[in-house]
């Protein structure tokens, strides 16, 4: 197994760690056909979880200016998602290269749980707010806790909270920039906590969650943000109790394949699934929004169907059906997050990056900054269930042997499909 800065050396010119202070993209730079699946996101050792992430390889770096968004590449940022889901006035087709309003909004908590320790994670995501103009960072606003590690039940810890090694492959260190990045973007007033857990073991992020919890929970209540998963396994219901404490919603991802993963499958957590956004080429507006094939979604093998979804037991049957809702995930749509962990001296590493990963924590922002928090992530559920604060996706198809349709209201490609303002939430 390479290590995070073997993986960089052999990648230079290659892996999207474009920039610098002298380097960045030009409008010619090419992509390559396959974006990059990292180990963090194939593991599938029973018991524990994995990322939920692709990031882009890119050719034709040339000396320019620092830092996207670059011209002739379309990719997302905080201000252009902004745009899309009308959390800011739409304007010139939310063109990455001319929109640059930001959300203002956010108050309370939301607490991102990721494995491992990213030790560049609070310069990251101060250098990344400073690239896009949003609400900066300090040492109060945002703040990284070491979980202990976990116990023998569900959401328990035991010992002391010391810091956690880094992840040997480097793929949970992207994923937190990602998630704190996309997190404090949606919502720049809310406090930031980064509960890094000391492995991606269940006993450890489950410990690692509960100590999220109690941290929104003394915050006024907020969100618990979950980007990582695993396949469903007949326990898994033993473990809902987790996802429990009051004022707190939870968000995990779907997943970025056919089927359903865990904790997304469980009636105590929203789901969020992905999608795919289409711009014009020639004039970089924004076109629409259909499925991205490959995001989770589909009847849990283990949970039963929840009140919240009674209204579309004709679909689900008995089962806790996923995703709930969906936001940008393709990585050929992906966002730009700003990663230096293990990165060459005098280089900003960038990435675009993709994957349900990218959608959990900016729809935990979007719902922190709507500014109506929840008692449970049931209540939020119901809530979402009976109000219009998402736009229907009825376009594309997902699924195992690509067998389920996107479709006129719920369905389990995008659930009750993606957010639109934040009046009817």
């Amino acid at each position: 197994m390479k290590s995070r800065q073997s993986l960089i050396s052999l990648a230079m010119g290659a892996v999207l760690f474009i920039g610098g202070a002298n380097y960045a993209l030009s409008q010619n730079t090419t992509l390559s056909g396959t974006p990059t699946v990292p180990v963090s996101s194939t593991n599938n050792t029973p018991g524990t979880a994995h990322t939920n992430i692709r990031y882009f390889v890119a050719q034709g770096v040339t000396p320019q200016a620092f830092g996207p968004p670059f011209a002739g590449l379309l990719y997302e940022d905080p201000a252009t998602l902004a745009c899309e889901y009308d959390l800011t006035v739409q304007s010139n087709g939310c063109n990455p290269g001319t929109v640059t309003t930001n959300p203002t909004g956010g108050r309370n908590a939301i607490a991102i749980v990721d494995a491992y320790d990213d030790p560049n994670a609070y310069a990251d995501l101060q250098a990344f707010s400073g690239q896009f103009s949003v609400l900066g960072i300090n040492p109060s606003s945002f703040v990284v806790v070491f979980a202990p590690s976990g116990g023998a039940t569900p959401g328990s810890c035991t010992g002391a909270a010391t810091r956690p090694p880094v992840d040997p492959t480097g793929g949970w260190e992207i994923e937190e920039s990602l998630d704190i990045e996309y997190a404090h973007s949606m919502a720049p007033g809310a406090k930031l906590y980064l509960v890094e857990a000391q492995s991606n073991s269940d006993a450890d992020l489950y410990c690692a969650v509960t100590v999220a919890s109690n941290l929104v929970q003394a915050a006024g209540g907020g969100e618990v943000s979950m980007s990582w998963g695993e396949g469903e396994f007949p326990q898994e219901t033993t473990d809902d109790i987790v996802f429990t404490t009051p004022g707190v919603v939870y968000f995990a991802s779907a997943g970025d394949g056919p089927g359903t993963l865990y904790p997304s499958a469980s009636p105590n957590v929203v789901s969020v699934g992905g999608l795919t956004l289409s711009r014009n080429l020639a004039a970089g507006f924004q076109m629409g929004e259909n499925t991205w094939q490959d995001g989770g979604g589909g009847p849990s093998f283990f949970e039963p169907r929840p009140s919240y979804q009674t209204g579309i037991a004709n679909i689900v049957g008995s089962q806790r059906g996923t995703p709930d809702v969906s936001l940008d995930a393709n990585p050929y749509t992906g966002v730009w997050v700003l990663d230096n962990f293990g990165c060459p001296p005098g280089f900003n590493c960038w990435y675009i990056v993709g994957g349900t990963s990218v959608s959990a924590p900016t729809f935990a922002g979007i719902v922190n900054a709507a500014s109506r928090f929840a008692a449970s992530s049931s209540a939020e559920l119901t809530m979402l269930y009976g109000s219009s604060f998402c736009y229907d996706i009825n376009s594309g198809t997902c699924g195992p042997y690509i067998g389920y349709s996107a479709a006129s209201g719920w369905d389990f490609c995008t659930g009750l499909g993606a957010p639109r303002t934040y009046s009817q939430k």
